[in-house]
């Protein structure tokens, strides 16, 4: 959790720099308006297609390893590679064909050259869909081997590739060098990535191996991580939503009050998530039930003691750190004070964010994914009715706040769920060994 934690820190200051330099290069000029939304969808297809499936292919890929030895571990993920592939490369040629449809949707508003700006940018950005996505199937390896730093640091690969793009070639390129330097870098760090995995004597060459067990059993749990992911995308979409009925500047003002939580969590989820996932999933596949238990309780304590002091201190400091942060220009003594106490209730999820994080990846070491997509979708509702019934009293404060509440419900939901699991998973071994007992 510190290599990743720390690694990723790194990841996010090179982004930081980048973003400097595009506000800098760019402002909110319609070119980089024309980029965002042009980014929109293969930045969610990477997440969704394969942000699910690492966390279906890492529990198969250590049980097959533990249980089977390391050359069925990499048949596995040769056939994952070949398959994810295949359909990486479908959904490419999907989202191309829908451009003219879908781009229209997304830019409503835009003007002729402004919408020609955003599909061209769009058709230059779609490799990087195929890169990315590649990357990120190799760092799960990495991590499922428990070769956390390179996977960890990786992304800071395309982040000084678009600065050095950026830095050389604006004048000449325009907004062209910020998508180009976004696709070279994915390009680099897939072959960084796979180079690695090359030395630990993995091979990284897609091959199909037929319809195995452990092939079908990764993509039965992709499918409702799949859904409960997008169903999980979806809740930002209605925070938004309901932000625009507030009137001018409510949309703003919650995504300024989201920017410390969203880093916090960027950083905290990502070292907590990446780090137990293997270590749950080599403990499950051995049946190691007690060191699962004393685990999961050790790193509740742990993460309840790092994140509550902290998300306290932050809510108290909160109107001094938008000031710090903001407060220049055209944002007045008025907004300060109002995206602070927005932040402040954006905050709260923080501790029950992490720690959710925890019990979402002993469950996909369970292998019992549906229940994280049964999760989704009560987070989806609860995002709605509390946002519907809290933006009334509290306007867009009622949002954040909308969002910490459907965190802390969610949070109850994986741990009753995590244990319920647990529990039901210990005394089935225990069967099985009082059997063979009375059998022997």
């Amino acid at each position: 959790m510190v290599t990743v934690g720390g690694l990723t820190i790194l990841v996010k200051l090179a982004a930081a720099v980048k973003e400097l330099l595009v506000a800098y290069q760019f402002g909110t000029s319609d070119a980089l308006d024309a980029f965002l939304v042009a980014f929109v969808l293969p930045g969610f297809a990477i997440t969704l297609i394969y942000g699910s499936l690492n966390a279906a292919l890492i529990p198969t890929y250590i049980e097959t390893r533990e249980r089977e030895g390391r050359e069925a571990a990499q048949r596995l993920s040769s056939s994952i590679m070949a398959s994810s592939l295949a359909l990486l490369v479908v959904v490419s040629v999907f989202l191309v064909a829908l451009a003219p449809y879908l781009l229209p949707l997304l830019a409503a508003g835009f003007d002729v050259n402004k919408m020609l700006l955003t599909k061209s940018l769009y058709y230059v950005l779609i490799p990087s869909l195929l890169f990315s996505g590649v990357a990120t199937t190799w760092s799960a390896i990495l991590n499922a081997e428990e070769r956390f730093a390179l996977a960890a640091i990786g992304p800071v690969i395309t982040a000084v590739v678009t600065v050095i793009m950026m830095v050389g070639l604006t004048k000449i390129w325009g907004i062209y060098s910020l998508a180009v330097g976004t696709v070279i870098g994915s390009v680099l760090e897939a072959a960084l990535v796979g180079w690695w995995l090359g030395r630990l004597g993995i091979s990284v060459f897609p091959q199909w191996h037929g319809v195995t067990p452990a092939v079908r059993q990764v993509w039965s749990q992709y499918s409702p991580i799949v859904a409960g992911s997008f169903l999980m995308g979806s809740t930002s979409l209605v925070a938004q939503s309901m932000a625009a009925m507030l009137g001018s500047g409510s949309v703003s003002v919650l995504a300024y009050g989201s920017k410390i939580t969203l880093l916090i969590l960027g950083i905290g989820s990502v070292a907590v998530s990446t780090a137990v996932l293997p270590h749950f999933s080599r403990m499950v596949a051995t049946g190691d039930w007690e060191n699962v238990r004393h685990t999961l309780f050790t790193y509740t304590r742990l993460l309840i003691l790092i994140t509550l002091p902290l998300t306290l201190g932050l809510v108290y400091f909160s109107e001094p750190l938008v000031r710090l942060l903001f407060q220049r220009g055209a944002f007045v003594e008025a907004d300060t004070k109002l995206v602070a106490w927005v932040q402040a209730v954006y905050l709260l999820q923080v501790p029950v964010f992490v720690l959710g994080m925890l019990y979402v990846r002993l469950i996909s070491a369970l292998k019992a994914n549906r229940a994280l997509m049964w999760g989704a979708g009560i987070n989806l509702l609860v995002n709605v009715i509390c946002s519907y019934l809290l933006m009334k009293w509290l306007e867009v404060a009622g949002i954040a706040l909308s969002i910490s509440l459907m965190y802390l419900v969610s949070c109850a939901y994986l741990m009753f769920v995590s244990l319920r699991l647990l529990k039901g998973a210990a005394e089935d071994a225990g069967t099985r060994l009082a059997v063979s007992s009375n059998v022997s």
